[in-house]
């Protein structure tokens, strides 16, 4: 069992379950965590927008199969798709920002 008795912040939790920045187990864990946020935005959007899957898939020109993965955090997707599916599927814009 691991000893969390010296974490004390978020940042030194993520450090400790995965490693420094950089190492390989936290760039996982980053690209993880970033598909996860990705994926749940665009559930939110499709309800919001009172789509189904296929409705969306449909709309972005893509096939539902492909939505569900996306959604579940199950599949690689490229910026342009992503950005077809919320601008002409959802009518969304996409503003990305560089840290």
């Amino acid at each position: 069992m691991k000893d969390y008795r010296d974490v004390k912040t978020f940042d030194e939790l993520i450090e400790f379950e995965h490693g420094k920045i950089g190492s390989a187990s936290r760039i996982k864990y980053e690209e993880s965590a970033q598909m996860f946020i990705v994926s749940e935005m665009l559930k939110a959007a499709r309800k919001a927008a009172n789509l189904t899957q296929e409705q969306l898939a449909e709309k972005a020109g893509t096939k539902k199969s492909y939505i569900s993965k996306l959604e579940n955090g199950k599949g690689n997707i490229q910026l342009s798709t992503l950005i077809r599916i919320f601008e002409q599927g959802l009518n969304k814009k996409i503003g990305l920002t560089f840290l």
